[in-house]
């Protein structure tokens, strides 16, 4: 390209540049590529990803998901934080995939902003890469789109779209969880990537000074944990009924998709401590107890529904693993409008 089409770019002087784009997909080359097993077939820089399924699969059924981090970019982008991002992207999808006993297999994201900020995006493309890395599963490909005057100054926003598969006969369905069966809830690591616009009202209204704030919002930005390894290998050794991941609405709001509607959950809030940084959260925001179930996950962020008979081997199993667990509930008939009562 000649010094004179550089300097005189139609598309550059009205925001997009496109070398730029071209410089973050060099960046990024080999970290994508570090993510990609035999099941992949294209590399990065064609127009689409192609994965092979594995032969050994009987009946394999294709389940996929899409989901943001939504203004927990924001928080990181202000607190100069952004190393977290992509396992949260990667994390708020594969753990929906594996609710239903999909084992991810691979990961698009979409990253969008009103000027491309070459090391921002590839910083959080390689915490992309590293957390389908720990998920077994591979970073397929993506887009990145600039996009001036509709996003405004130097923000961003991201998008990830995860496709897993698991065996027709295998796939876990609500129908299963019976009356008696028992609820083990897996620790989070912090509010994951929910209630974010909630926490930023909160941290910019409190009387902290900011370093204080600074210190608050670095436990709110800790990655979203990652639980395919976990829950993979426990629905491979044990009866797993059913799961919930603990995401937008708390236990309130998602505890009942995992249960029919016939039965409800009774959750015993003296089984775990809520973790230090959603009880500052409860303080300095003033909320009530129903509205913390309703919001956070407050310290819970994957709920299995098991037999109680397996319940000490599947605990064990879980600290084998280097997770925390407890035993939170019990699922009973319904007898009133509520799905989940908090005792």
């Amino acid at each position: 390209m000649t010094k004179e089409i550089i300097e005189n770019d139609p598309y550059k002087s009205a925001g997009v540049d496109i070398d730029a784009g071209n410089t973050l997909v060099d960046k990024i080359k080999k970290s994508v590529a570090v993510s990609h097993n035999k099941n992949v077939l294209d590399n990065i820089g064609g127009f689409a990803g192609m994965y092979e399924l594995d032969k050994d699969i009987a009946n394999p059924v294709l389940v996929a998901c899409t989901d943001g981090v939504g203004t927990k970019v924001s928080l990181a982008q202000q607190y100069n934080d952004l190393s977290g991002i992509g396992q949260d992207l990667v994390a708020m999808c594969v753990n929906d995939l594996i609710v239903c006993g999909a084992k991810p297999l691979f990961f698009l994201d979409y990253y969008a902003s009103s000027k491309l900020n070459v090391n921002e995006a590839a910083t959080v493309v390689k915490s992309i890469s590293d957390a389908c890395i720990e998920s077994d599963c591979a970073l397929l490909g993506g887009e990145t789109a600039e996009m001036p005057g509709h996003y405004i100054d130097d923000n961003f926003d991201l998008a990830g779209f995860s496709v897993g598969c698991v065996s027709k006969d295998k796939i876990i369905k609500n129908d299963n969880v019976m009356c008696g069966n028992v609820l083990i809830g897996i620790e989070s690591s912090g509010p994951h990537s929910n209630g974010f616009s909630l926490i930023r009202k909160i941290i910019k209204e409190s009387k902290l000074t900011e370093e204080e704030k600074t210190k608050i919002a670095k436990k709110c930005l800790k990655p979203t944990l990652l639980y395919p390894r976990l829950i993979m290998e426990l629905i491979s050794n044990y009866k797993i009924n059913s799961l919930s991941h603990i995401t937008g609405g708390g236990l309130t709001e998602n505890l009942p998709r995992s249960i029919t509607n016939d039965l409800c959950v009774e959750i015993d809030t003296s089984s775990w401590e809520m973790p230090d940084i959603f009880k500052w959260l409860k303080e300095n925001g003033k909320i009530s107890d129903n509205d913390m179930y309703r919001i956070f996950n407050c310290g819970i962020g994957m709920v299995l529904f098991v037999n109680e008979d397996e319940v000490l081997d599947i605990s064990s199993r879980i600290k084998e693993l280097e997770m925390n667990s407890f035993v939170i509930g019990t699922v009973k008939n319904k007898k009133e409008e509520s799905s989940v009562i908090f005792v």
